[in-house]
């Protein structure tokens, strides 16, 4: 008998011998799951690019073969290395908040963006802090939203596009920032309810981050390095998750989810398009 199983040639059973028994078929199950979200070929723009984050995903976008466009603030062209000596291919354009109108040419190349800038004033509470806070986290963002969501829709049957946006887990918890907290709060109603519009054979897919505290500029003391959240955003993106939740805090899991359940039936209930 060979190690596989079948009969070798030179082994001819006599007429005697009992038939040999069927072999059963291998079951063959279908996946009931879809297929992993493909980034490879896609063009991908990340906002504040050149923070902790933003080049985290830039790195890991790279490694899925997504063809990237940073948008930064810095008036050099963002150079970012791909960890073998090179630098990882990208389009760099400085922008600025309050130009979002000058970035509408552009998005229509893009197939995924992802609203990613902010800034945190801490515990500052005077009027310029105020502004900022709003102008930066909340509003700026909130006008990419409606430039993005504007765009042609992509044929059925085809990857629509997609608009992935970093609320932050001070959306619903405490982030010892009330400024940051309060922006943060206003982009995530101004999210919801800007969702309820999503209509059409193959609408903007519209995913929102809850990312936790991760080290960064905005939060030198986080807990989490900011390649393992890029990694666990992409990894739950692929696997087609609309909230994509990524924290240490185990109430957030829960209390996340609960809210925005709320907020989208109040919404749907006392608004209208």
């Amino acid at each position: 008998m060979a190690k596989n199983g079948s009969v070798q040639a030179n082994c001819r059973p006599s007429q005697a011998s009992t038939p040999a028994p069927k072999l059963a078929r291998p079951v063959v199950r279908s996946s009931v799951l879809p297929p992993l979200l493909p980034l490879s070929g896609r063009t991908v723009a990340v906002s504040g690019a050149s923070g902790a984050l933003g080049l985290a995903l830039i790195r890991r976008l790279h490694s899925q073969g997504a063809r990237l466009i940073a948008l930064t603030s810095q008036d050099l062209p963002l150079a970012v290395a791909d960890g073998v000596g090179g630098t990882i291919p990208l389009r760099s354009v400085c922008w600025s908040c309050g130009g979002e109108q000058a970035l509408a040419e552009l998005l229509k190349e893009v197939d995924i963006l992802v609203i990613n800038h902010g800034i945190n004033t801490f515990g500052a509470r005077d009027a310029d802090a105020v502004q900022r806070s709003l102008e930066v986290n909340a509003l700026s963002a909130w006008r990419l939203i409606e430039l993005f969501l504007a765009l042609p829709e992509r044929p059925a049957g085809s990857y629509g596009r997609e608009l992935w946006v970093n609320t932050s887990e001070a959306e619903i918890l405490p982030a010892v920032s009330p400024l940051y907290e309060i922006s943060k709060r206003l982009l995530g109603q101004l999210l919801s309810l800007r969702a309820l519009d999503r209509r059409g054979d193959n609408p903007c897919r519209i995913r929102r981050l809850v990312l936790g505290p991760f080290r960064s500029g905005l939060n030198p003391y986080g807990v989490m390095g900011a390649d393992f959240v890029a990694g666990q955003v992409i990894a739950q993106a692929r696997r087609h998750c609309g909230l994509i939740i990524v924290t240490p805090n185990p109430l957030t899991y829960v209390l996340v989810p609960l809210a925005m359940a709320l907020r989208h039936g109040y919404f749907r209930l006392t608004s209208r398009a």
